[in-house]
């Protein structure tokens, strides 16, 4: 797919919706995957990241159907014990999987896209600690690799959150599919964070057990054991941010379809911010609506993004537009992600013609009159569909469109239906 050129919005009154949330799918589907039983997941669409995940439980032998509603998965604890594996770009599949096949034992080869062979994969060495055997292909530390394991028996793991909860995440995840209970502590600055939350959620959904630890920070995990039969997954809060977004941007009404609360996601918490700003949130009976219709301008935003940074790239967008300069604190941690995505913020909003820069882990913004010209995606999904943003208020060419299939194939679709 060549460049796709965003204009300018012309509805102001907006309905959409949105793919299941990858983040809560796709540990749903290892949930399932991993114990013995079919499990229904009612999840409607979904992008490449879990289509690489199925694809990988398809090489373990897990099987996998498409229904009207979603997925049903065939769980068995009698999977291939030597396989080889290709997660493409997605870090779900990528942490998760490595972890659990890591506490089961097995032979497997994991192959990745050139997106994540470029991400430092710092699990690996946790793994390699409690006496996984890795063989790296090219560089330590990264795609791709050979891990060999007799299965870990660990009573005790800790897990560091301040490169990524999900290395924590994955490690709840492979004590709660394996045999027995699991401490699994927690340290540096992110240990209450929302996705280790929803991981705790899920396993107890599914059946297993995630209790806090007492006297510090962490879970104790109990293995599930008669999963449930059926789980609806929710609509991806962090994809209806960017139109919630158009709210408080474009003086827009918008709704997004199925999105309530309470919910396990935390960028849900972009609605406070739109709150703050003036936008009226309802919670109707078929999704939450952001009503930003009366709102002439809003100042800028001063937040700390630590627990919800999937939306910087959107708050770094609403920034460029506001009345009087923004920062954007604590987000050292996401130029490790998909791409260095502070960066990214940076050199695109000078594109557009707003003063960027960072200091520590902080992005200061400086609004100014803004201009057309040609977004850099860096083949980042999130960095595509938040700077169009910036297209559908001043235009812009988005370079690399097709890099959003990996959580949500038809956004620009959509996109291109709310120009027109």
């Amino acid at each position: 797919m060549d460049g796709f050129a965003v204009k300018p919005l012309k509805q102001r009154n907006i309905t959409v919706e949105v793919p299941a949330s990858k983040s809560i799918l796709n540990r749903a589907l290892l949930l399932s995957a991993f114990t013995e039983g079919d499990t229904r997941l009612s999840c409607g669409t979904f992008g490449e990241d879990t289509r690489s995940l199925i694809g990988c439980l398809s090489s373990l032998g897990i099987q996998t159907e498409r229904t009207d509603d979603g997925l049903l998965v065939h769980g068995t604890r009698n999977f291939r014990r030597k396989a080889t594996l290709e997660v493409g770009s997605a870090g779900t599949a990528a942490r998760f999987l490595t972890a659990i096949l890591a506490f089961w034992g097995g032979e497997y080869e994991f192959h990745a896209s050139s997106q994540m062979t470029a991400r430092p994969m710092e699990i690996l060495s946790l793994l390699s600690s409690l006496g996984t055997d890795i063989e790296y292909f090219h560089e330590n530390g990264h795609f791709p690799f050979l891990m060999r394991s007799e299965g870990i028996d660990a009573d005790r793991v800790t897990a560091d959150t301040d490169v990524s909860t999900q290395y924590a995440s994955g490690l709840m995840l492979a004590a709660a599919l394996g045999r027995k209970k699991v401490e699994i502590g927690l340290s540096g600055e992110r240990t209450d964070g929302s996705y280790l939350m929803m991981t705790a959620a899920l396993i107890r959904s599914f059946g297993g057990k995630c209790e806090p630890l007492q006297g510090r920070k962490g879970f104790l995990v109990t293995h599930v054991s008669t999963p449930t039969e059926r789980y609806s997954v929710e609509p991806d809060v962090s994809g209806a941010c960017y139109f919630y977004a158009l709210s408080l941007l474009c003086n827009a009404v918008v709704k997004v379809n199925g999105v309530h609360r309470p919910t396990l996601q935390g960028d849900i918490r972009f609605l406070d911010l739109l709150r703050k700003k003036g936008v009226r949130i309802l919670d109707e009976s078929d999704g939450i609506v952001a009503d930003g219709s009366r709102i002439p301008f809003y100042n800028g935003i001063d937040e700390e993004m630590t627990d919800f940074s999937d939306q910087t790239m959107t708050f770094a967008v609403l920034a460029a537009f506001a009345a009087s300069p923004s920062i954007l604190r604590g987000v050292s941690h996401i130029r490790s992600q998909e791409c260095d995505r502070v960066s990214a913020i940076v050199e695109n909003l000078n594109a557009l013609g707003i003063r960027a820069f960072t200091i520590g882990g902080d992005i200061f913004i400086e609004p100014a009159p803004a201009h057309p010209c040609i977004i850099r995606t860096f083949g980042d999904h999130r960095i595509a569909m938040a700077f169009a943003l910036a297209g559908l208020k001043v235009g812009v060419e988005i370079d690399d469109p097709a890099c959003c299939a990996k959580t949500f194939p038809n956004f620009f679709e959509i996109v291109r239906s709310l120009t027109e």
